[in-house]
């Protein structure tokens, strides 16, 4: 992983609605910090990262996209990685942003999180 790309690219796309800390802001970027890992816990969470409006519509190239994303799950929720994790990779992303989620997108991750929150993990 580039880490020092990452954080750049990060910092010039990303920030600006999630915050640098990655606390997000209200009615604009969910929070990132101590909770996007957790999406990796359940099916459709992984699927469900590379397809929210911010990911999908990112200006980003697929490989930059790509270590910008392994690097936020490492950043900001590094505590709740799966033991197992998969970094992600440029096909992946490039083939999941082709399907953005769109207006559903707050429902979808709703979901998603009670998933997390039945699964019982730590």
């Amino acid at each position: 992983m580039h880490a020092q790309l990452a954080w750049q690219n990060w910092t010039l796309n990303c920030q600006g609605c999630h915050q640098p800390d990655g606390t997000g802001s209200a009615n604009a970027a969910p929070s990132l910090a101590g909770n996007v890992a957790k999406f990796l816990w359940v099916p459709g969470g992984r699927e469900y990262l590379g397809r929210v409006p911010g990911v999908a519509n990112s200006p980003l190239a697929d490989a930059e996209l790509t270590e910008v994303m392994n690097w936020m799950l490492w950043r900001f929720d590094r505590e709740d990685l799966p033991s197992n994790l998969q970094p992600f990779t440029a096909a992946e992303i490039g083939q999941l942003r082709t399907r953005p989620l769109r207006l559903e997108a707050s429902q979808v991750r709703n979901d998603l999180m009670k998933k997390v929150e039945a699964s019982g993990r730590p």
